[in-house]
Order: structure tokens, then C-alpha cells, then sequence
């Protein structure tokens, strides 16, 4: 086929992938994961069940989780951002106290420290990897900062041997978001054992679920009882006995149930074989993907594997000779891509300081807990994040967050229909230009 000569779907021609192609297998549910859910309420004694920290579930996902990844103390929560916020206070952020984070994230990465009255502060990140730039980091350190959390976005481990060696030369604790790259290694060491703490996702979308909830894990005994004095109401929660319901510090209610415990711990036992399936279609699609000019494909470096959670992929105007803004033509690639059938969207619009939270800086409504007389003064200018807004200009996502086709059981033909879609609308973008013009843009 010769995609020049063949009409964009989006102008009427006809789409390269249909509904059909695309499997939907995700999350894997089997009998075994109905039966685990099932033996929670079937244990019910008289109408009632289990609940708290301590419960069979709970300690077995926890237990496992740990071993897993290969720590020591492992606490399942309600959430990734539960994690994080666990993770933040168990560092002793507290008024005024800085962390630092990348630029390009979820908003949850600075949110959970600001939960602690703490200041996020933002580093850009690498263009081709969107992963924080470590050679800028040292310039964000300041007398207040306690803290780095380095995120591992889209599935992809982020620097971490150039992280920790900057958090020991200037003392400082190093958190892991690792909630987009549950089983991605760096160096032969899955994420999650690479710095003092990390946090994991069990949302919907993840590649580990049941749900919603969290992991926060550490080796570090002192960090796991202070996050664990902040999933349970600030209680001592390991102290024997009767419980006190005297609370030694600031605490939330993050703990979880026994039936997403039940779940993610047979959720578990498949992770391996569903990232094995996503690293599998990805590697295959960037093959593809790898004849098509114009695209610039993702970034692995050669000493981590990524896991995949979204495939990003960027298209930049000006080297395809297109008189458009950056932005605009990327959308309307992404519109001419979704008319072919492929889940195709965008995430985050703009870099997290560009949100109207750190624009504006109101916090908890008085400008707290920026106005605090302990902060001292962030600039969230977007200049100070050039990369982080260039790929919010640029970049797209195959597959999608309620979507993820590059897991099981879609294969390389599906993959292979995509990478045919794509090529059909970049061998087309006379096209695209001249649906802006049908649509009035």
C-alpha cells in the first residue's frame, strides 16, 4: 500500500485498525484472582470483615511485595500518593523543609509533600527520556532540602546511581516514585531497592492493581515505623497490647482492605509475564515505528529495562517543514491517529510547576505553605523547565491510561496495524494541514 494515496480516515477514508483488533485483557482477571476476592467475604464470621494492619491479607501482600523487590519492610495503603505522603514524613519534611522532584510527573510527586507543609521544588528533566536531568540537581539543593524523589516515569528507571551519589554528598534522604515502574530493573536491581524509600501504584491502570492502593517499602526500620505512624492516625502502631488511640505525631487514615490485599497478591504472580508482554510489543513496535521519519521514538538507556506503562513517541513541526504551532500540530496528528483506530492521547499538558497550584501559589487557601515564616523563596517560572515544556509540546502516547494495548493479550499484529497507522498519517501530513482547514481551525 501506498500510504501517499490513501485518504486519512479522518477525512472520510477508511481506518487501518478496527475495535476488533484490539483485545481487551486488562487487568488479566483469572478464576484464581475471583477465588482470592471470594475467600475474603467467605471468612466473614457473622457479617463482619477483617480489618486493620494486621490481617492476613494485608501481611501477606506486604510480605511478598517485599520480597519481590527485595526490601526489608514493606506497608500496603490506600494509594500511590498515601505512599508518597507516608514516604515525604517518614523523612521528616516538615514547615518550610524543601524537596526535590522532577519537573515532568504526576502532580502527586509534589503534592505529597506539600500534605507534610513542605515546599516541592522542580527539576527540568532530559528530552529524550523525560526523566529529571541529574546534572541540574545540585543547583536546586538548598540549606532547607531533606529530601529527592526521583521519579521513574513512564515505566523507565530513572538515574539513580547519579541521584544517590548527589543525596550522599549533601546528606539527603532519596524517595522513589516508582508508581508507573513496578518490576523495571537499573543496573540488575528492580526499582523500588534503589533508594532509602520508595512508593509503588496499585490503581486501575497500573501494571500491578487491584484497584487502588499502594506499597510504601524500605530497609530502614526507624523510616518504616515513622511511615507507619502516618498510615495509621499518628499511633505507634507496632507497640504490643492494647491499642493506646494516643497519637505520638501527625497521622492520616491510609490503610487498606483485605480485598484488594487478596487481589494484588494473585495480581502478583503474573507481573513478570504481563511486563514481559508489554516489553515484547514495545520492542516490536519501535522496530516499526523505527522507518517512519518524523517520529522520534523513546529512549532506553542500555543499563535499565522499562516496564512500558505508557509508550511515548514526539513529533516536532518545524523538521517536518509544517507552518503550524508546535502544539497544534501535534494534537492534530494525535486526532488524525485516533481516527485510524489507534488509542492514541496525551497526558500531562504542561510540566507540574506550570499548574495553577504552584502558579499561583495559594496551597491550603492563605498561600500556605509557601507564606510559612521557615520557606524561603521558589521560582516556578516555566523558564526554569525548557525540556519539561518542549515535550509537553512534542510528545503523544500509544495506547492509553484506561487502554494499555501493549499488554496481554494483544501481540505483534496489533502492534504491526498501529505502526501501519502511523506511517499512513505521517506519510499524509498535507492532509492533516488541510483538516484544520475543513474543521475551521
Amino acid at each position: 500500500m501506498n500510504a501517499r494515496r490513501v485518504k486519512l480516515a479522518a477525512l472520510g477514508g477508511t481506518p487501518v485498525v478496527s475495535p476488533a483488533d484490539i483485545r481487551m485483557g486488562y487487568p488479566f482477571i483469572t478464576q484464581e484472582d475471583k477465588d482470592a476476592v471470594m475467600s475474603v467475604l467467605n471468612a466473614c464470621e457473622n457479617g463482619t470483615l477483617l480489618w486493620g494492619t494486621r490481617t492476613p491479607q494485608i501481611l501477606g501482600a506486604e510480605s511478598e511485595w517485599a520480597e519481590y523487590v527485595g526490601r526489608k519492610y514493606c506497608l500496603l495503603t490506600n494509594s500511590g500518593t498515601a505512599a508518597l505522603h507516608m514516604a515525604v514524613a517518614a523523612a521528616g519534611v516538615g514547615p518550610g523543609d524543601e524537596v526535590i522532584t522532577s519537573a515532568f510527573t504526576f502532580i502527586a510527586s509534589a503534592t505529597s509533600v506539600l500534605h507534610h507543609n513542605g515546599i516541592p521544588v522542580f527539576v527540568d528533566v532530559d528530552l529524550e527520556t523525560a526523566l529529571m536531568d541529574p546534572r541540574r540537581i545540585e543547583a536546586a539543593i538548598t540549606e532547607r532540602t531533606k529530601a529527592i524523589t526521583a521519579v521513574h516515569i513512564h515505566g523507565l528507571p530513572a538515574d539513580m546511581e547519579e541521584i544517590n551519589a548527589i543525596a550522599r554528598k549533601h546528606r539527603l534522604l532519596v524517595i522513589e516514585d516508582a508508581a508507573q515502574a513496578p518490576g523495571a530493573t537499573y543496573r540488575g536491581r528492580k526499582v523500588g531497592a534503589l533508594g532509602d524509600m520508595a512508593c509503588f501504584s496499585l490503581n486501575g491502570c497500573k501494571q500491578l492493581t487491584c484497584g487502588e492502593g499502594g506499597f510504601f517499602v524500605t530497609d530502614d526500620e526507624e523510616l518504616y515505623e515513622a511511615a507507619g505512624m502516618v498510615r495509621v492516625f499518628g499511633e505507634a502502631w507496632r507497640k504490643a497490647g492494647k491499642r493506646e488511640y494516643n497519637a505520638y505525631g501527625m497521622g492520616w487514615m491510609y490503610r487498606t482492605m483485605e480485598l484488594p490485599a487478596a487481589l494484588v497478591r494473585t495480581q502478583l504472580k503474573h507481573l513478570d509475564e504481563q511486563n514481559a508482554t508489554r516489553q515484547d510489543n514495545a520492542a516490536y513496535l519501535t522496530s516499526r515505528l523505527s522507518r517512519i521519519k518524523g517520529l522520534h521514538l523513546p529512549v532506553v538507556p542500555g543499563d535499565r529495562t522499562s516496564v512500558w506503562w505508557l509508550y511515548p513517541l514526539r513529533v516536532r513541526a518545524s523538521e517536518l517543514g509544517i507552518n503550524l504551532p508546535q502544539t497544534e500540530f501535534r494534537d492534530r496528528v494525535v486526532k488524525a491517529i485516533e481516527a485510524e483506530g489507534v488509542p492514541c492521547h496525551v497526558w500531562q499538558t504542561m510540566p507540574v510547576p506550570g499548574q495553577m497550584l504552584f502558579q499561583q501559589k495559594q496551597g491550603y487557601g492563605k498561600g500556605c505553605p509557601w507564606t510559612c515564616p521557615h520557606s524561603g523563596t521558589v521560582n516556578y517560572s516555566l523558564e526554569n523547565f525548557p525540556n519539561a515544556m518542549k515535550f509537553c509540546s512534542e510528545y503523544f502516547y500509544i495506547g492509553g491510561l484506561l487502554l494499555p494495548t501493549l499488554a496481554l493479550p494483544n501481540a505483534h499484529q496489533l502492534m504491526n496495524k498501529y505502526a501501519e497507522a502511523i506511517e499512513k498519517v505521517m506519510s499524509n501530513l498535507d492532509q492533516v494541514v488541510s483538516l484544520l482547514q475543513k474543521q475551521g481551525d
